[in-house]
């Protein structure tokens, strides 16, 4: 025996061909009891023509289902493991555990009850049999099966070709039956529907589990020799010889029996068979067939599902016995459920769910090969051409309205179970050890959405923290990194950029080294960004290039956090912080927020164990765009677990005869843009009010501006004089306003809108302005012409002299109101023009920030 771990689920390497592996198992479920026992009924309570219907819509599932099955399978090297393992592989571990577990438990009890349904046929040839006959029968079939499956596949194939030459037998025998009895008058009665007749989707439900067990060939995928080849092959032999045989049994029905004995008599088809015996083997090796192939997948799904180890408690079935590689401890445990449902005897209650969950299975295959070529994912090559992904979708579609239409109580139960499968291991499981399409998916909608974010213009309210954070080796990397996670607030991108001086090979292993220690800091933080490292000769130099080149579409960085001077300003300026203001200063003229970081180990410690109810953040307003971003940034981190308690509190400095009045406007201000806040008016912003107010406080938030070469208070004095006296404090300065409490018909949409409403007025007065000039050239060109008419006439003396005098006066006006029309026409057309370059010009990726309020 041998134990494998999940990296055991490699590629199969299976002895079995098409015709034994896939083909054989799957038409032999699919020609099971339904098509002896069910389908004259079908028929005769239809009537020809809704037959027919019935039949082409039960197989357009199994049709599309397989070309969405074979395009997942050319894609992948097939394991083990059948619908499970391509589901998994394509949708993730949640989907392919859920569908996993309850597609073997279905076929397990599937066993059961194609077991029974033997013993059902078998018990009908047994006069007077005792109630619990059809259990023993049924468990004797089980015994008996369970030899074929504890042998291996081989054994297992070889019994199958037994039950196939019977199904042929039988066939055969119904055919030549079929043909005798033909009676084209009895076909022509036969087409329409009959009165009493049962309803179009309570027929659908009972033939559609003919159509279902197509997917078995897939169940054997670790015993194929070629799943790539094998699985598409074998699939739609099968589909297309059941098509066929339902289709001609369906007929050789209607043009052998009325309508009326079809509906009544589910043993028809062993009266219209030329050798009845041939049709009773026929439902036997049916029920047999179904059966055998259900305990040959089922174990072989529950193998590959705990290879895997999605779930722990079944890692002892990811044995398998050697060398042949059958799953004994699965065979077992399958046998063991289905003796369990037979000595229940309550399968009525299990078998419209055991349909739901094969069911599912085809949706899920259908969404999952739609889900992996929506991705668009250069590594989606399946060599299975003819498919197409709304085809699969549809698929996906088609069968959850089957379920509906079958029984909507057991398909809820189903997608019931699967869902709370699913929650749970959504919850439980860990990384998955293989990878599956749901990256490329990501991918793939980053890419739709930034090209649609791109096309609609900017808005203040769309604004966010797009944040490009300057770290380095040292004590306080990681506080910068939580502060950056904090002021983000679940609504922007972050990106944690280290700069490694020098070049050289020894510094691209430095720099390795760094961003490894970068990424681990992030990921032990739990923080929602990206990691960057880059080695440059010149870190300012890097520094302005990465503050210039950083993000994509309309994703670029809007704030720059650092922390305060101190050796970890090595961030930005190299080895000391000789540079750092005047870097500082480069990213400001970028258009780029700064905020600066000051904190240190104690204050820092002082902050992460103190209480949530016990914090407060202050803000120092000064009413300007560097106060709106810090109120922003404050209200930002109290959408953080860490904060979400806390309260906020804005100073600012006030007239002391209109206190009261200041504190009533900031308040209305505040309410306005949906900030909830104290307010709190002091007498001035020097250095000893902002300790002896915001000592207290968890957090401060101070504005900041440049003097030359110096980083200073909002008083022009140095920040030495109060940062050491406070709690973890932010100092900003803003290279944009932002907008708080935007509207929505303000801002680019609204300006463009304006400017095509210009264009739109412009070009309609343009259009007026050359039809009017065009107007006034005809008529000139009329005068014209009878002014020479006239002199012609008058040069014979027939016209009066104050005639042609008159009519030259007004070829005269004419001719002046013609050219002023063109004047005005070409300046309608010019400024038509300039209307449509407005709209041009404006920008489509949003607009230039307003100037602040402050100076530099």
């Amino acid at each position: 025996m041998a134990n494998p771990t999940a990296t055991d689920n490699v590629p199969a390497t299976g002895t079995l061909g098409t015709f034994a592996g896939v083909f054989t198992p799957s038409v032999l479920t699919i020609l099971g009891i339904i098509l002896f026992l069910r389908l004259g009924y079908v028929m005769g309570s239809a009537g020809l023509a809704r037959g027919l219907v019935i039949i082409a819509l039960a197989n357009a599932i199994s049709v599309i289902t397989s070309i969405s099955l074979s395009a997942v399978a050319t894609n992948l090297k097939v394991c083990g493991g059948g619908d499970y393992y391509l589901i998994s592989r394509t949708l993730g571990l949640e989907f392919g555990g859920s569908i996993g577990l309850v597609l073997f438990l279905a076929q397990s009890v599937s066993i059961a009850f194609y077991c029974i349904g033997f013993a059902e046929a078998i018990a009908a040839f047994l006069p007077h049999a005792h109630p619990a006959t059809v259990q023993l029968i049924a468990a004797g079939a089980v015994a008996f099966l369970f030899i074929f499956a504890w042998q291996g596949a081989d054994w297992a194939t070889r019994f199958q070709f037994v039950v196939m030459a019977l199904l042929v037998a039988a066939l055969l025998s119904f055919g030549i039956g079929g043909i005798r009895h033909w009676d084209s008058a009895v076909l022509a009665a036969n087409w329409a529907t009959p009165g009493d007749g049962a309803p179009f989707w309570v027929l659908f439900a009972i033939f559609f589990p003919a159509v279902t067990g197509f997917t078995q060939g897939v169940s054997m995928s670790g015993d194929l020799a070629d799943p790539g080849k094998s699985i598409p092959l074998g699939t739609f032999l099968a589909v297309g010889l059941s098509i066929a045989v339902y289709f001609g049994v369906a007929i050789l029905f209607s043009a052998s029996m009325p309508n009326a004995i079809l509906a009544m008599d589910y043993g028809a088809m062993k009266r219209v068979s030329a050798v009845g015996f041939f049709i009773d083997a026929g439902v036997i090796a049916a029920t047999l067939s179904s059966a055998m192939a259900s305990f040959m997948g089922a174990p072989r799904i529950l193998q590959s599902l705990a290879a895997d180890r999605i779930f722990v408690f079944l890692t002892p079935f990811a044995t398998v016995s050697q060398p042949s590689g059958n799953p004994r401890r699965g065979v077992l445990l399958s046998a063991g459920i289905a003796f369990v449902t037979i000595a229940l005897g309550q399968l009525n209650l299990v078998a419209g769910i055991v349909s739901m969950f094969f069911l599912i299975s085809y949706g899920l295959l259908n969404y999952a090969t739609y889900f992996e070529a929506r991705t668009q994912s250069p590594s989606f090559r399946p060599r299975f051409k003819w498919f197409s992904p709304p085809l699969s979708l549809l698929g996906c579609v088609i069968c959850l309205g089957a379920m509906l239409a079958i029984d909507p109580k057991s398909g809820a139960a189903a997608i019931a179970l699967l869902f709370a499968v699913y929650q749970y291991l959504q919850r439980t499981a860990g990384p998955a050890r293989w990878a599956d399409s749901a990256r490329s998916h990501h991918l793939q909608q980053v890419r739709e959405h930034l090209l649609a974010a791109a096309e609609d213009p900017a808005h203040a309210r769309d604004w966010r923290p797009q944040l490009l954070v300057f770290t380095h080796d040292s004590p306080k990397q990681a506080a910068i990194l939580s502060f950056a996670a904090w002021i983000e607030g679940g609504s922007g991108f972050t990106e944690a950029v280290q700069i490694v001086e020098g070049e050289g090979p020894a510094v691209r292993k430095a720099r390795e080294a760094a961003h490894r220690n970068l990424t681990e800091a992030i990921v032990r933080g739990r923080h929602p960004m990206f990691p960057l490292t880059v080695s440059a000769a010149d870190p300012t130099q890097a520094m302005g290039v990465l503050i210039q080149s950083s993000g994509i579409g309309p994703l670029r960085p809007n704030t720059v956090v650092v922390n305060w001077m101190d050796d970890s300003a090595k961030a930005i300026s190299g080895i000391n912080a000789y540079n750092y203001v005047r870097n500082l200063r480069l990213i400001f003229r970028q258009g780029k927020n700064l905020v600066l970081l000051h904190t240190d180990q104690e204050s820092w410690q002082r902050l992460e164990t103190r209480s949530r109810e016990d914090r407060r953040i202050d803000i120092w307003w000064q009413g300007d765009a560097t106060s709106r971003l810090m109120l922003l940034l404050a209200y930002l981190m109290t959408r953080n677990e860490p904060w979400n308690k806390t309260a906020l509190r804005v100073l600012t400095q006030g007239d002391g005869a209109r206190v009261e009045a200041e504190k009533e406007t900031l308040k209305k201000t505040l309410e306005e843009i949906r900030i909830d806040a104290a307010v709190e008016i002091v007498d001035d912003v020097e250095a000893a009010t902002i300790v002896n107010r915001s000592a207290d406080a968890a957090f401060v938030f101070l504005p900041m501006k440049f003097v030359h070469n110096q980083i200073l208070d909002p008083t022009g004095k140095s920040f030495e004089r109060c940062l050491p006296r406070l709690p973890a404090s932010a100092l900003a300065l803003a290279a944009e306003d932002i907008d708080l409490d935007a509207a929505p018909e303000e801002g680019l949409a609204a300006q463009v809108a304006q400017a095509a409403d210009e264009l739109e007025a412009a070009n309609k007065k343009a259009q007026i302005a050359e039809k009017t000039a065009a107007d006034k050239k005809a008529a000139l060109e009329s005068l014209k012409n009878q002014v020479e008419t006239l002199e012609t006439e008058g040069i014979s003396g027939a016209v009066p002299l104050e005639e042609h005098d008159a009519l030259k006066e007004k070829l005269k006006d004419a001719a002046s109101g013609a050219e002023k029309a063109y004047r005005r026409a070409m300046k309608a057309k010019v400024k038509a023009e300039d209307a449509a370059k407005a709209v041009d010009t404006l920008n489509p990726g949003g607009l230039p920030a307003k100037p602040p309020d402050h100076k530099e």
